[in-house]
């Protein structure tokens, strides 16, 4: 076995010198400082901030992005990143998700001149940290539905209302807040120092133990009239950002998938059971045969689709193939590959569970598989089946 991420069909040869040296680099940085620490973090529940300006002098923090001090990286190799940052967990890959493909993409797509010179050299460095207030409370799938509400005192906007399930929160420095407005959803920066603005991290999680989720509480929280993010109407603003991070799900998941198959292959090569390794057996074999399949297939399906990215060409529901069909198969090859670790498989001296548990939420924010499938369904046959 090589250490090519598909073995089977020699992936690397469809991937260009530079976008080889982006993956090995971020690989190297995970195998060093995080893949040591992560077992800890994750029992611990902590997330590890030491870990963001070390990030952002890797140049991870909004690497898609051009200008203001951003790497301005292809989607190809932002998504190998990700695979890679996953393959270490999925909470420290979800971290650069928020940070560069929500928070900064709101503001490099749709701010003006000024927010993007405040803050995204800031950003990029690691220097300031960002979240993005979409989900509430009663408005998961349907952000349309958002009750938090924006109104107009004099130069003032007076934000009140509540998210949940908002990574990053408690430790931002600034807060993309998506709001009702009396012309529609409107999206404003928001200091988290804001009178008014209290995050409240997420408690008792049995999945992205190493990430932070909050609940946030807008209680009239008011910003100048400048907060307001100029180019964001209507529910295009946070689709466009979702689009961004559901595009690093699409290589992310497969890179914990990918790690799953390389943890039960180095067990089942080396464990001994009547006599023989573990990975002698035909049902063992054939295993690894359907995971080593499944891998191959999620990481061409991610690699054609940042082709089309990195053309222009690609459509919101293509992203809906990848990270319906990715995370889908990638909890499953996790699962499976904690079963070839038997009763062992289930501490954190091994990744697969640990895996397995983060993809759980993976699987359901950034669009439910049921959200993905109905996107795809309307794709088929042209009848939206949402209402």
């Amino acid at each position: 076995m090589t250490d090519s991420p598909l073995d089977l069909i020699g992936f690397d040869t469809l991937l260009s010198d530079e976008e080889r040296a982006t993956r090995d680099r971020v690989r190297g940085y995970v195998d060093a400082e995080l893949r040591p620490h992560i077992a800890e973090w994750f029992e611990a529940g902590v997330f590890p901030t030491e870990i963001v300006r070390p990030m952002g002098e890797l140049g991870l923090l909004g690497m898609h992005l051009e200008g203001y001090g951003c790497a301005g990286r292809s989607a190809v190799e932002y998504g190998l990143a990700a695979a890679e940052l996953e393959a270490g967990d999925s909470g420290l890959r979800t971290f650069v998700s928020v940070q560069g493909s929500l928070a900064m993409t709101a503001i490099h797509t749709f701010g003006s001149e000024e927010q993007k010179r405040q803050w995204l050299p800031r950003m990029a460095r690691g220097e300031s940290i960002g979240c993005f207030g979409l989900t509430e409370p009663e408005a998961g799938s349907d952000p349309a539905s958002m009750r938090t509400h924006a109104r107009r005192d004099g130069d003032d906007w007076v934000i009140t209302g509540s998210k949940r399930w908002i990574g990053l929160a408690s430790i931002a420095d600034i807060a993309v807040i998506w709001a009702q407005t009396d012309g529609g959803i409107r999206g404003f920066l928001v200091p988290t120092d804001s009178a008014g603005f209290v995050a409240t991290p997420i408690g008792q999680k049995l999945s992205m133990r190493a990430s932070v989720q909050c609940d946030i509480a807008l209680d009239e929280v008011r910003v100048p009239a400048s907060a307001q993010l100029p180019g964001a109407e209507g529910l295009r603003g946070p689709f466009t950002c979702l689009n961004q991070a559901r595009y690093g799900i699409v290589w992310g998941v497969m890179g914990a998938a990918l790690d799953s198959y390389r943890a039960a292959l180095s067990y089942v090569q080396r464990r001994e059971v009547f006599g023989k390794p573990i990975a002698a057996y035909q049902l063992t074999q054939q295993k690894l045969v359907d995971m080593a399949l499944e891998i191959d297939k999620g990481f061409l399906l991610a690699l054609q689709l940042g082709r089309l990215k990195d053309s222009g060409l690609l459509q919101p529901h293509q992203i809906s193939v990848g990270k319906l069909n990715n995370a889908r198969v990638a909890i499953d090859i996790a699962r499976e590959a904690r079963t070839m670790l038997g009763g062992n498989g289930v501490t954190l001296e091994h990744s697969p569970l640990r895996h397995a548990n983060n993809l759980e939420s993976v699987r359901t924010y950034e669009g439910t598989d049921e959200v993905h499938t109905l996107v795809l369904g309307s794709a088929i046959t042209g009848i939206p089946a949402f209402r």
